[in-house]
């Protein structure tokens, strides 16, 4: 009877290992057919210039669905791709308006190009394998990293949001504080380490503003 017992032990093998958990990723909520025919009718009516991008999805739940591609908006930004109307017709506003009236107000000119890290891109919160999926995953998202003068000067987030002129930290807060009014999640320098070289912008669950 005891070699009966090992021997089925034996076959039984070692307890099975479950991989651990990875964190839930909400599920994509699909495209109101009604609110992108006016979201694209919005932007057009800013004169906004742009290219209707079809749906695509991705492996690991990435994907770029009801997205445009932003042509000009006023101020050419480099990176530009995917990015989902609901967040393009908030960043031509806020490019087009609050960037330029913060230049005019503390930097005495205005903007004549903006520098982004990009819209879509397929990877978790951060980079940071493990996290959730990233805003980014689903084209709800852009990083904005400088910002070139009409007198030359070149204003990065990353040296001048805690530099020496007081002038272009009160340039870089005001671009700041009116994102928040526009975006449901905008985080900078303040937030962490991660975003101490850009604005992250994104139209996900929030409001949160840091």
């Amino acid at each position: 009877m005891v070699i009966l017992l090992v021997l089925l032990a034996a076959c039984a093998g070692p307890p099975s290992r479950r991989p651990p958990a990875r964190p839930s990723t909400p599920a994509e909520q699909p495209d109101d057919p009604r609110k992108l025919r006016q979201c694209r009718a919005d932007l057009s009516a800013m004169g906004v210039k742009y290219e209707i991008l079809p749906d695509r999805r991705f492996a690991g739940g990435c994907s770029a669905t009801g997205s445009v591609k932003l042509v000009a908006i006023g101020i050419p930004v480099t990176n530009l791709g995917a990015l989902k109307c609901g967040v393009a017709l908030p960043f031509s506003q806020w490019v087009r308006e609050a960037v330029q009236q913060a230049a005019r107000a503390w930097l005495d000119g205005y903007v004549t190009k903006m520098e982004s890290f990009g819209t879509y891109s397929c990877r978790p919160v951060n980079g940071q394998i493990g996290n959730r999926l990233s805003e980014h995953g689903r084209a709800n998202a852009v990083d904005i990293s400088a910002f070139q003068l009409s007198d030359g000067r070149r204003i990065t987030v990353k040296e001048g949001w805690s530099g020496s002129d007081p002038n272009v930290r009160a340039f870089l807060r005001a671009v700041h504080r009116s994102a928040c009014r526009r975006f449901g999640i905008v985080l900078g320098p303040d937030a962490n380490a991660f975003h101490r070289d850009h604005f992250h912008f994104d139209m996900g669950k929030g409001p949160y503003c840091r």
